[in-house]
Formats: C-alpha cells, structure tokens, sequence
C-alpha cells in the first residue's frame, strides 16, 4: 500500500512539473536596452550542448558568464520564464554571453569585476542550485535573487548536471557526488580572485552538494573555509539530519553566520522524509534541539509558504523577500546572540512572523 501511496505522490508531482514552464537560454543583445541587467557568472560539470548545457556530466568544469536582461514589469519572487521568442519587456532574456577558456581566465574575469568595485563591496555570492533544475533555471534564479534582494555581492552560479526531471531523482543524487570536486575548484577560484567575503547559498540537494564539498575540503585541507567565507546558507536543504550533524562534526568549525531556511510546509521535504523513512529532513526539521551543539542558526518560514510545493519560499515570496531584504537587521541578531550556556543549544530557532517587519529569536 505505501509502495502505491508513494508511486502516486511521484506522479501527482510529474504532472505538475510538466505543467510548469522550463527555462531556455536565448541570447538577445538588444534586451541590454531594455531591462535591467544582472551579470551572473557560472562554473559548471554540465557538458555543453547545442543549446548551452545539458544534463550529462562533464570531467571538467567549464566556466563563463551571462548578461541576463530582468524585464521592467518584474515582480518579485517571479521568474518571467520566457518562450521560444521571448519579448525583453515581459521575460528574463540573456542579453549577452562569454566563455572562459581556463580556470585561470574565470578567476582573472572575476577579479576585475571586484577591482570595480569599492574595497568593502567586493563580495560575492556562489549559488548551488536544487534537485531537478537544469542549467537555464538555475541561472535565471540566481539573477531573480539578486535583482529582489538587490545584492551587491558579484553573482556567481554553479550548474551540476541535475537531469531536470522529477522522476530523475536517483541520477540527481549521483550527479551530487559526481559535482563535488568542480565546486570545491570554483570556491579556490573565487578565493584567488580576491573577493573579501564570500556567500556559499545551497538549495534543496544543492544544499547537501554544499555540505559534501565543505566537508571533503575541510578532510584534504585544500580551502581555507575560514579566511573569505562570510557565511553559508542552506534554504530547504535536503539532508538526514544524523548526516548533516557527521558532515558538520568532520568540518569542526561551521563559517560564521551558518543559516538554515526550514518550514514545515515544505511538502517536497515532506515527501522526501517519507521515502526515506523519517519524520523530518534537516530543512523541516521543527526542534532545534535536533542540532544541539551546532553553532548554526534556523530560520522558520512556515508563515510564508505560498501554496504548491512550498520548497523555495524565500526566493519566492514578495513580503519574505522585503523583510529578509533588510539584512542589517539579520546581520543584528547574528551578533547579538548570547553566549551559549553550557549544554544549551548553540543554535538560535527564529521565526518570521508574518506581519511583522523585524526577525525575532526564541530564547534558547
């Protein structure tokens, strides 16, 4: 009966993935007149295809960059998807494209656009994307983010070669493990290119990619997760919580601040947790007790969850992303957190609620 139950969840949720638009790129240079421009750069395992990136893995990662024209009309937490002939006035259109030949051409790339820009502004934000995204999706996201949250931090998205489908679940798991080492080569290169901070932002199973990469590198000591790494972020991850408490004990110490974006409305966590056999994934997780010890912080947005699959609901909720626009007054509850009293837990459980304009902490 359950092997029924869960072959039916599988299928409700194909039907409403194939109703769903699917992101293409098409380059447009005229669409740099017409919207606003948001520079993505990207490092990716994905082989390339006559049409960009495709779902089979690459040996080598390939790194380049993307104008992407944001259409006047946006709306937050939206992606205009476009069509075949997208129109720069309604849709999210490649405005322009450049390869880098190397590693070492990406990071010399890179660096010149933070030399830009004023010493204290040169920062940059690395988004890995979730399960089922292809190369577009993910790309077009991360321009989504940092046009609504009106990031100043260089943009920076690394593409692992997810199948993009939602019965591909098995292979996205394997491309995980297969991406780690082209994330762990584009971190190094982030940190050569003398970026002063760096935000590492998981989705979904980009969050356990995130986690996998941070511990591998902390085993091999081959980054020093602590010299430009401001902090991590993992909205909705993916992860068995008893595994994310391993991963994190082989790194030591978490970077600082370490964010955690749960909700218990998340209904692909949800199912996920049932396929797994548990009652919760670390991005559902409702104790914060689960994480005793752990120097990290949980941000419930249960109050924010807009319907459907509830499983990216900071990126896509208007009135979330206005508040969580207000970061100073995150970066406030960082650091005014009080010292952890012996056998307390470390970790602050905070909740949004949802008519106010500040974040408020639960005492521990």
């Amino acid at each position: 009966m359950k092997f029924r139950f869960f072959i039916l969840i599988l299928l409700v949720l194909s039907l409403v993935s194939a109703c769903a638009p699917r992101g293409v790129i098409l380059v447009n240079p005229a669409a740099k007149a017409i919207g606003d421009l948001q520079t993505v750069f990207y490092g990716t395992t994905r082989a390339r295809s006559n049409t960009g990136y495709a779902a089979q893995r690459s040996m080598d990662i390939q790194f380049g960059k993307y104008e992407i024209s944001i259409p006047p009309a946006h709306n937050a937490g939206k992606i205009e998807w476009p069509t075949k002939k997208p129109d720069p006035k309604r849709f999210f259109v490649a405005a322009g494209e450049t390869s880098y030949s190397s590693t070492s051409d990406f990071t010399a790339a890179l660096s010149k656009t933070l030399r830009a820009l004023p010493s204290k502004e040169r920062e940059v934000v690395v988004y890995v994307h979730g399960y089922n995204t292809n190369f577009a999706e993910g790309l077009f996201r991360l321009a989504q983010l940092s046009e609504d949250f009106e990031l100043s931090k260089v943009a920076v998205h690394y593409s692992w070669p997810s199948a993009a489908r939602t019965l591909g679940y098995g292979h996205d798991r394997d491309s995980m493990l297969f991406a780690r080492d082209g994330l762990e080569e584009l971190l190094g290169a982030v940190q050569k290119s003398g970026a002063k901070r760096v935000l590492l932002v998981g989705h979904s199973l980009g969050a356990l990619l995130v986690m996998e990469t941070l511990r591998q590198a902390a085993l091999e000591n081959r980054l020093n997760l602590h010299k430009n790494l401001l902090s991590v972020v993992l909205i909705s991850p993916d992860i068995d919580i008893e595994l994310f408490r391993k991963q994190a004990a082989r790194i030591k110490r978490l970077p600082q601040p370490f964010v955690i974006f749960t909700s218990q409305k998340d209904r692909a966590l949800r199912i996920s947790a049932m396929l797994s056999g548990q009652k919760e994934r670390l991005g559902s997780v409702s104790d914060a007790n689960e994480l005793a010890g752990l120097d990290v912080t949980l941000l419930d947005v249960s109050s924010y969850s807009m319907g459907g699959l509830g499983h990216f609901t900071p990126a896509t909720s208007p009135t979330l992303i206005n508040i969580l626009s207000q970061m100073n007054k995150i970066d406030a509850a960082f650091r005014n957190r009080s010292a952890p009293r012996k056998g307390a837990v470390m970790g602050s459980f905070i909740n949004v609620e949802t008519n106010a304009t500040i974040i408020n902490a639960v005492p521990e």
